[in-house]
């Protein structure tokens, strides 16, 4: 099959997001990318699952991840067949799928097509040493098929977007920036981009920016206080950003920062139009929770501590953008109305 990361920065490349092989799952730490290019080797289910709770990876990269960390489960498991081998896989799926609370119903689906690979293959008497590679090219084609889906979003989202054009980012949408600066290409759109920091890890600086960078786009990063100024002053013409969930009822959960930016965007008369896929395990906004992380990451910049020691504070990971402030949902079907999400349900499969 051919690989859908052609063209893509170095960030994005399927080996750079975590890739399952001789035993380890190995992860770009995107918590110190690009100061430093260090991988974490992850030697066990666990550990990966550990990793994406500490943000090893972030964005797409913890789906990836929970895929090969699959393989690698089969690989712990051995010999191990049967029964005994499907209930220890179930183990690892709910492990993997359970690393951070507010992902996890995507996470779920990951993981049990993962289980599916399993028993499949546990009918044919096979042990799990034989289902390691099976479960290795399934987390392969998880990740080549979601950049295809994520080929069509991008060029939906770059038809949107004026000729040399301004973006204005939030956090780090991974697939969705290399494809849509790659359908920008293909269209001879100049466009300029303009990422927010996103503290405290600083995925747009270090991430989004750097994505863009390598593909050949005039970026530039501003602090996570600058963009209601920014977005007047450099003639935005687009706020975009990826979602960590998108409920029925068309509120969009992503980065704390998205919010208060989609506020300053309908101020300014500048449309926001968030990407991904909304989410039937979400009827409502009411049943997301909202993670709350180590509040010491709020006080400390790249690892420098910035507070005075009594100080407190608070780190929300994500915040809740309403539908009034989202012009739409760009999916790989189209372009949605956030009060009409059900359509893309409708949409799918003809």
């Amino acid at each position: 099959m051919q690989r859908a990361d052609e063209g893509m920065g170095f960030l994005l490349q399927y080996e750079n997001v975590a890739w399952y092989e001789d035993g380890v799952v190995r992860i770009l730490d995107r918590r110190i990318y690009p100061i430093k290019t260090e991988y974490v080797i992850c030697k066990t289910h666990g550990e990966v699952a550990q990793a994406i709770a500490d943000m090893v990876t972030q964005s797409g990269g913890p789906y990836t991840a929970a895929a090969m960390g699959m393989a690698l489960a089969a690989h712990e498991a051995k010999e191990m067949a049967g029964d005994e081998l499907v209930i220890y896989m179930e183990k690892a799926a709910y492990t993997l799928s359970h690393a951070r609370p507010t992902t996890v119903s995507k996470m779920v689906q990951i993981v049990d097509g993962a289980v599916e690979v399993v028993k499949d293959h546990v009918k044919k008497d096979e042990c799990a040493r034989e289902i390691v590679e099976p479960l290795r090219e399934y987390a392969f084609h998880y990740i080549n098929n979601n950049y295809r889906k994520y080929e069509k979003v991008g060029k939906y989202l770059a038809d949107l977007i004026p000729q040399e054009g301004t973006i204005m980012t939030q956090c780090f949408a991974e697939t969705i920036i290399g494809t849509l600066i790659r359908e920008c290409h293909r269209q001879s759109n100049d466009i300029k981009m303009i990422c927010a920091e996103t503290r405290p890890y600083f995925q747009g600086a270090r991430l989004t920016a750097s994505v863009a960078c390598d593909m050949g786009v005039d970026v530039a990063v501003i602090t996570d206080n600058m963009p209601g100024f920014i977005m007047k002053d450099k003639q935005v013409d687009v706020f975009t950003s990826a979602a960590d969930v998108i409920s029925m009822d068309g509120y969009v959960v992503n980065k704390v920062g998205t919010f208060q930016i989609a506020l300053a965007a309908a101020y300014h008369n500048i449309p926001y139009f968030v990407t991904g896929t909304p989410s039937p395990a979400h009827e409502t906004i009411d049943s997301v929770k909202i993670e709350y992380r180590d509040p010491n990451l709020v006080m400390d910049a790249m690892g420098t501590k910035v507070t005075k020691e009594g100080v407190k504070a608070y780190y929300p990971a994500f915040d809740i953008t309403p539908p009034k402030l989202c012009n739409g949902v760009v999916t790989d079907l189209g372009v949605f109305s956030p009060y009409q999400l059900g359509a893309y349900f409708q949409t799918e499969g003809k």
